[in-house]
């Protein structure tokens, strides 16, 4: 059997989203189908509607989410009907030679459901990173099911699923900033303060918020920025400099995905610092850089997917650490919305008006 339920989708590029009735299968060998909660509208939902990730529409959209297991399909052991999850969308797989490096956060062979969501039609839908959570319920990979306490709120729980762990995850897995370490991060969006509040978690010292919007400074400096920087009208590499006695941080977050603001990442580190793509560039944009200058300051040129996050890991430990009150996840929540609501929100995301707006159901 299966069951009709209410989802948005993207039918073509840059086309307005849309709400359509979903039909969604039971769960196959291996899969779950989860009553979603809630689901935050990240950016990167924003890059499918607009044919930034590929053109396979059209997409269901929605990622950033947590819910409920409603059912489970055979030889599924790790959670079970009841549980509250967190979606995510890098399933261990446990076989690949990153896995059996013992590096499962890098796992090379991710999976999703092998069974496809459609309209009534029978169009299949292509769900975003897999998940597919601006729908009632979606069918996802088991694996891609994360257990946490069911206390938090599920708005909170959810942004784990993608922005606000990818932001944290640049700052304490791929960036290993550390005690006393100064920290630039530039581009100060969801994602952006996340890392922000990952280099205060690992004990940054300073921790520098670079923006052309005033606004989004000040919601930085309330997640913890100890400086701030409006390139709008600063030299932001001159200043993050300024800020470090001449040398420039030991580690700059790039949480654009642009090649300009890669590059003032680039030349605003310290000699042997370390850069961390987290933003996500689209497909036409290419860099350049004199290779003279790429051997000569030395350190570390990184990108972050995904925060280098292992969800068994990182999810229970960052819900763990916002109900002690060591990390305020809640701040992230602008808004909560209803499903109908979702192209409005990308226009307030658009706007810079909003960290998060969450679909609750």
């Amino acid at each position: 059997m299966s069951q009709q339920v209410q989802g948005v989708i993207a039918p073509g590029k840059n086309q307005p989203v849309r709400v359509e009735t979903i039909v969604v299968p039971d769960p196959g060998p291996g899969e779950a189908v989860v009553k979603i909660q809630a689901c935050g509208v990240c950016h990167t939902d924003l890059h499918y509607k607009q044919g930034g990730i590929n053109d396979d529409f059209p997409f269901l959209l929605g990622h950033e989410a947590s819910g409920i297991v409603e059912s489970v399909g055979e030889g599924v052991t790790d959670v079970a009907p009841g549980d509250f999850v967190i979606l995510n969308w890098r399933a261990v797989c446990g076989s690949c030679r990153a896995c059996l490096r013992g590096r499962p956060q890098y796992c090379f062979s991710t999976h999703n459901a092998e069974q496809k969501m459609t309209l009534l039609d029978g169009t299949e839908l292509s769900p975003a990173l897999g998940i597919g959570a601006f729908a009632e319920k979606t069918l996802v990979a088991a694996g891609q099911c994360t257990k946490v306490d069911p206390a938090v709120s599920p708005a909170v729980a959810g942004l784990l699923g993608c922005g606000v762990m990818a932001g944290i995850g640049a700052a304490i897995n791929t960036g290993n900033v550390g005690r006393g370490d100064s920290v630039a991060v530039i581009g100060c969006g969801g994602v952006g303060d996340a890392a922000i509040v990952g280099a205060r978690l690992a004990g940054a010292a300073r921790i520098i918020a670079v923006d052309i919007d005033d606004r989004k400074l000040a919601t930085a400096k309330s997640m913890g920025a100890t400086h701030t920087v409006n390139s709008r009208t600063q030299d932001a590499v001159e200043t993050i400099r300024g800020l470090t006695g001449g040398n420039g941080a030991d580690v700059v977050i790039e949480a654009v995905g642009h090649p300009e603001t890669y590059k003032q990442a680039f030349y605003a580190r310290d000699l042997a610092g370390t850069v961390v793509l987290v933003g996500v560039p689209t497909p036409d944009m290419t860099l350049e850089l004199p290779l003279l200058d790429v051997f000569g300051r030395g350190g570390a040129l990184k990108s972050s997917w995904y925060g280098d996050c292992l969800p068994s890991r990182d999810f229970p430990m960052l819900i763990d650490l916002h109900q002690q009150g060591r990390i305020d996840l809640a701040a992230f929540v602008t808004e909560t919305i209803a499903l109908d609501e979702v192209e409005k929100a990308f226009e307030r995301m658009h706007e810079g008006d909003v960290l998060r707006s969450v679909v609750e159901f």
